[in-house]
């Protein structure tokens, strides 16, 4: 009789245990035991609330056009989808990009991205950005990982009183070279010039001895455009071991075209010239026209960019089926040795004014947009297109299509804004097939090695900011004179002491006081 109270009691608890393991079951095995709650409308039944998207951030970008239309909304549509973004360009003209910056910043409309034109025209904004008007975003990038792939070297070279406003458009440090006309040099028994004296001879031979074997006096040597940069001058120069800018001497910085170099890159361009080995009115010639030049077959040699290779090339073939166009660099010069001068890294920089980023947040939100632009996916987009529409990717590179038009349209305005380049974003390198394209990159890797920097790329001066343009003026003024000889070199060195006197030497001597600190 006194057991029956124990089974009772065993039945109980096993009744329990069987029906605790039921409800258990109902959690279909899941870890927690405690069921989600879902919340109930006014009528007692269950809503499905699912997490909503974050909203795209709405960024407005203003940037120079380098074509003649604003580009379709093929790849702007495609860069929203990949950053959720909502993306407002506006696309000015690049030949009043200045002006309508300009008027911009001093109306407080800038929007909240701003591109300038190119490397003089930041020079010119580092006053605005001194007064406190575009956002420092130096302490910003250590949130954002793919900004810190950017180049700490280049960067540098951006700097604006040791802080960092910008994001830098990279671009190889040493492109400039001779393009020639190997046919001609193979019909008249030349090597590519390893010296500037071997240079002279083959712009001599390319206008005096029938090169092209038509029996006709129809050539010169060299083609060359309004341009002291990025025309044959500099690379010229820098081949005479002048100084890129800026120079050192006795411990001071000085402006290059006070050198000694420069002279006698001065003198060996009058010497091509005074012996008509190419157009004599250079000074006056525009690039379109320079590069008729060498593609109609009138002249043997183009001393700029060699990346020019690829357009020269299709379009000499197509006026001289027969042509055959090569790239050289490091040209001795006088002191036997080779050098080239180099850009700081960057062709230009994006800036982020105050007046339109009201505060951290939202400046964060925009380079995190910069952020996903220094991925595979987005930098390949903005450079190249959309894969097999504007391009293929063979071997592991970004072959364009055949569709130059197309291409040109839709992507160009877009791949000018692209920031930081292959080795920092991931971007595919290009796909060539010219002989003379795949020798002018291996070159350009040379030419690195033995660039020549400008010491001021990184210093400030107020005078530079403010006078730099119209001062330049004068020397190049000066430069084409003495070539075309109008003025001999005390003419020259005039127009040096007029240049201190209406503040060169004001800038020098900032110039100096940053280069000290």
């Amino acid at each position: 009789m006194k057991k029956k109270p124990i089974v009772l009691v065993l039945s109980i608890l096993l009744t329990l245990s069987l029906l605790l393991s039921a409800c258990g079951g109902s959690n279909s095995g899941s870890s927690d035991p405690t069921p989600t709650p879902k919340a109930a409308d006014g009528k007692g039944n269950e809503n499905k609330k699912e997490e909503e998207p974050a909203k795209p951030t709405e960024i407005t970008i203003m940037l120079p056009l380098n074509v003649a239309e604003t580009p379709p909304d093929t790849i702007k549509n495609e860069l929203e989808k990949l950053t959720n973004t909502k993306l407002t360009y506006q696309f000015s003209p690049a030949d009043t990009y200045e002006e309508k910056l300009n008027t911009s910043l001093a109306t407080s409309t800038l929007p909240q991205v701003v591109y300038l034109k190119n490397q003089a025209t930041f020079l010119q904004m580092r006053e605005a950005i001194r007064d406190g008007q575009f956002w420092e975003i130096g302490p910003y990038l250590a949130e954002f990982p793919n900004l810190g792939k950017l180049k700490p070297e280049i960067m540098k070279n951006t700097l604006v009183e040791d802080k960092q406003y910008s994001l830098y458009i990279g671009r190889p440090l040493a492109r400039q070279g001779l393009i020639y006309r190997k046919d001609w040099a193979d019909n008249l028994g030349l090597e590519a010039p390893k010296t500037v004296d071997e240079l002279f001879t083959m712009l001599e031979k390319f206008t005096t001895e029938d090169p092209d074997k038509n029996g006709l006096d129809d050539t010169i040597g060299l083609a060359d455009r309004n341009d002291l940069v990025y025309g044959a001058f500099k690379t010229i120069a820098s081949w005479f071991a002048t100084p890129n800018g800026w120079g050192e001497k006795d411990g001071l910085l000085v402006p290059d075209f006070t050198s000694e170099e420069y002279i006698a890159s001065m003198d060996y361009m009058k010497k091509i010239r005074d012996n008509n080995l190419m157009n004599v009115d250079f000074a006056a010639t525009s690039k379109t026209d320079q590069v008729a030049l060498f593609t109609s077959g009138k002249a043997g040699a183009y001393i700029g960019s060699m990346q020019d290779i690829d357009s020269l090339d299709k379009d000499l073939v197509k006026n001289v089926p027969t042509a055959n166009a090569s790239v050289h660099a490091l040209i001795e010069g006088p002191d036997g040795k080779v050098s080239s001068w180099a850009i700081p890294g960057y062709n230009n920089v994006v800036l982020f004014p105050k007046t339109a980023i009201k505060n951290e947040d939202e400046l964060k939100k925009i380079l995190a947009f910069f952020d996903a632009m220094m991925t595979p996916e987005v930098s390949n987009l903005m450079f190249w297109g959309i894969e097999n529409v504007h391009y293929t990717v063979v071997d592991g590179e970004a072959k364009p299509s055949d569709d130059k038009e197309l291409t040109e349209r839709e992507v160009k305005g877009f791949k000018d804004s692209v920031i930081g380049e292959p080795e920092t974003s991931g971007r595919l390198e290009a796909y060539n097939t010219l002989e003379a394209r795949i020798l002018a990159e291996q070159l350009i890797i040379e030419n690195a090695k033995v660039a020549i920097d400008d010491p001021t790329a990184a210093l400030d001066s107020a005078t530079y900011a403010e006078k730099a343009t119209q001062l330049q003026e004068l020397i190049t003024d000066a430069t084409y004179k003495y070539i075309y000889g109008s003025i001999d070199r005390d003419g020259y060195n005039a127009a040096i002491e007029e240049w201190k006197a209406r503040g060169g030497q004001k800038m020098i001597d900032e110039f100096n006081a940053a280069y000290k600190k």
